[in-house]
């Protein structure tokens, strides 16, 4: 076996100045040693529905590996868990913390694309394998694009933006003429529209007849909405985080804005829904259509009846007793997915030699995760498929708005 040292850093990467017979000492960790994880996410903060659900996840995930003997008979520890409240800035004080603890072996990524792209050049050069849980960018995995040459080291369980507008892009063709795009201005936003409008063209449809951004944490949306009126939309496409979407669409009621709004998969959570009350009627969104199969696929099933033993019936898990929310797929679920390819990968490799886990998990092929069945390769770091994506909407029922797949209608 070829696990690190002490250090982390496996034995060719040792400093020069060490002689040969340093370099061959102690290359397996001791008995009591642990494999250390580190993670940095949005624990509290505005948008912590993403990132604390998370950290819920890569837990249970680290504690049913533990009960089952750990990697190899080594216990996972989570070493180091650092809130960067969705910031950028703070998730690069975070990632350099993580970096400097050369123990670390593997890294859990911050919960969306803003403070991603921030840290992923740093993360990139450090060469440990990172996880993507959340960040939809395709920049994060694919610099030059998807389809392209990966980055070495990162792998994402993201429901990628270029993925997500495919499925979006597809539906708005076949069931409108006039779309307008109300976007938020950060990355994700602006990737989105890009994506979106490549998406709608290539379906055979018309791009948007006219677009518009936001700031995340805005309270209004009247000039963008009545854009949209000037511009004679019979939809609005809409990509953006629950609560700024929830604001959206009241602004589109107050401004008497009667058209569908069709969202990113962050108007199928809790943000949006107590944010929107009522109004969500008739929204529609897109998202991985793990949680709203019948019946769900067994490793999906195995992951609910987990989380709802350990965390029972949370804000992440919904409302409805008996069946988990859609959201879990990206606000807590992919974190699981995450950690537990890094985990396999580590134990396929037994070692935690950064390359030797990175050709660990590009090796992984048929693996029933709970969002899809993953396969990777040299060449495919992603998770998530156009054919793992619906399109859902809220139905009024009694005092009740379900999501019913629009497919199903």
């Amino acid at each position: 076996m070829n696990w690190r040292n002490k250090t982390g850093k496996s034995l060719a990467k040792i400093a020069l100045g060490l002689s040969a017979a340093a370099m061959i000492a102690s290359p397996t960790l001791a008995e009591d040693d642990t494999i250390k994880i580190g993670m940095t996410s949005a624990l509290t903060g505005p948008y912590n529905e993403f990132g604390e659900g998370n950290r819920r996840a890569v837990e249970l995930a680290i504690k049913e590996w533990n009960e089952n003997g750990g990697i190899n008979g080594k216990k996972i520890e989570l070493a180091m868990l650092l809130d960067d409240q969705l910031n950028p800035d703070r998730a690069v004080q975070n990632m350099r913390r993580i970096l400097d603890d050369e123990e670390i072996v593997g890294i859990i990524g911050p919960a969306g694309s803003g403070p991603t792209l921030a840290v992923i050049d740093m993360a990139e050069a450090d060469g440990r394998p990172y996880m993507n849980p959340i960040a939809q960018t395709p920049d994060v995995t694919y610099p030059d694009g998807t389809g392209n040459t990966p980055r070495k080291n990162v792998f994402s369980f993201a429901l990628q933006n270029d993925v997500e507008a495919s499925g979006m892009g597809e539906h708005l063709v076949n069931n409108f003429d006039r779309v307008g795009v109300i976007h938020e201005s950060t990355a994700y936003g602006v990737s989105g529209l890009e994506y979106l409008t490549e998406a709608m063209e290539a379906a055979g449809g018309e791009a948007p007849v006219a677009d518009d951004s936001y700031n995340q944490g805005t309270q209004d949306m009247t000039a963008q909405v009545a854009r949209m009126k000037r511009s004679d939309v019979d939809a609005i496409a809409a990509i953006g985080l629950g609560r700024d979407l929830a604001v959206l669409r009241r602004t589109m009621a107050r401004l008497n804005m009667d058209v569908p709004l069709v969202a990113s998969n962050g108007a199928l959570g809790q943000p949006f829904q107590e944010g929107a009350g009522d109004l969500v009627e008739g929204v529609q969104g897109t998202m991985i259509g793990a949680f709203g199969q019948r019946p769900m696929r067994e490793a999906t099933q195995k992951f609910v009846d987990a989380y709802k033993a350990e965390y029972g019936t949370d804000r992440w898990w919904g409302d409805d007793e008996e069946n988990p929310q859609l959201f879990m797929a990206i606000s807590v679920s992919n974190g699981y997915d995450a950690a537990n390819i890094l985990f396999e990968g580590i134990k396929r490799a037994e070692s935690t030699d950064p390359d030797a886990i990175i050709q660990a998990i590009e090796s992984i092929q048929g693996y029933e995760g709970v969002n899809s069945v993953y396969n990777f390769s040299e060449d495919r770091h992603h998770a998530i498929e156009a054919d793992g994506v619906e399109v859902f909407e809220y139905v009024k029922d009694g005092n009740k708005f379900p999501l019913v797949p629009v497919s199903e209608q």
